[in-house]
């Protein structure tokens, strides 16, 4: 089966962190195949002032009938099924999920940029994201993850 290959970054920093990592991957083998998850790594939070610690990962699978919106509705949907709560931004999260990229698409509309607007400055997107895709290339700077990666340095 073929698709259009996409990245999705997950978060979470509120309970049980890596069984709602584990359930959303569980949910994303419902809508993509050939999926690849990076191991969890803890980060510090990043522009969301002072809250616990993150466990993050990426994932990269092909999406067989979908456009970036439909994908971003799955998304969202998941977080909620996983009791996502937005009281305000930067909210401390039970799972966050982030569409990165979805192949070459570049979109902005209102709810939705394609790829995320931050991914390219964030460590804790970049470093899982190249541990199993370090060749994607970014479709705005033509770069591919792993350069993205190196790039960074190690602020961030």
């Amino acid at each position: 089966m073929r698709g259009t290959p996409v990245a999705v970054a997950l978060g979470s920093n509120i309970g049980d962190r890596q069984a709602h990592l584990d359930f959303a991957i569980r949910r994303l083998h419902d809508f993509l195949t050939d999926l690849r998850v990076s191991s969890f790594i803890d980060t510090a939070p990043v522009g969301v002032g002072p809250q616990a610690t993150f466990l993050n990962a990426a994932a990269a699978g092909l999406c067989p009938h979908s456009s970036p919106r439909v994908l971003l509705d799955a998304l969202l949907a998941i977080e909620r099924d996983r009791g996502r709560d937005r009281p305000h931004p930067g909210a401390p999260r039970t799972l966050d999920l982030d569409l990165i990229l979805f192949g070459d698409v570049v979109l902005s509309e209102p709810g939705l940029q394609v790829p995320h607007p931050r991914f390219r400055e964030r460590r804790f997107v970049l470093e899982p994201l190249a541990a199993i895709t370090p060749e994607w290339v970014d479709p705005v700077t033509g770069k591919s993850v792993g350069e993205l990666l190196a790039e960074l340095g190690t602020e961030n």
